[in-house]
């Protein structure tokens, strides 16, 4: 069984952050810290976990106005995908958005990932940047 969370404690978090770098920045090169910005304060931070308290993927939630949230920093773990972890990172930080009053959902997906948005609801809005001149990204939007 999944169980989802915030994370809490400063161990919690420190394995947060290591996933999010381990996952969507070591392989290019990029450095500790880099995993990290400043709408982190402000975020709405969830992770899954396994039942024996295997972390297995997070992601992150911010509002950019009163009406538009975006998601960003999903990651789980190479041998869990497609085993549902990522549906239940989105159906949780879909939840909090609408309990924030957001009427939609922005994110910018690497092109490798539009398909699992895709079968959620979200639709390619346009190109999104490329990260680290190597990773390309769509801009994707969901009303919701």
């Amino acid at each position: 069984m999944l169980q989802i969370a915030k994370p809490e404690t400063p161990e919690q978090l420190d394995e947060y952050f290591d996933l999010r770098w381990r996952i969507l920045r070591a392989p290019w090169d990029q450095p500790r810290g880099s995993e990290k910005d400043e709408s982190d304060e402000v975020a709405d931070h969830v992770t899954v976990r396994d039942q024996d308290g295997r972390l297995l993927g997070i992601g992150r939630l911010h509002l950019n106005n009163d009406k538009e949230a975006q998601i960003r920093y999903m990651a789980t773990e190479e041998d869990c995908r497609g085993l549902g972890v990522g549906r239940v990172i989105i159906e949780k930080l879909e939840e909090l958005a609408s309990a924030r009053g957001a009427e939609c959902i922005v994110l910018n997906a690497r092109d490798n990932v539009v398909g699992f948005y895709q079968r959620f609801g979200y639709s390619v809005i346009g190109p999104g940047p490329t990260l680290f001149g190597k990773v390309k990204h769509s801009k994707m939007e969901r009303n919701l």
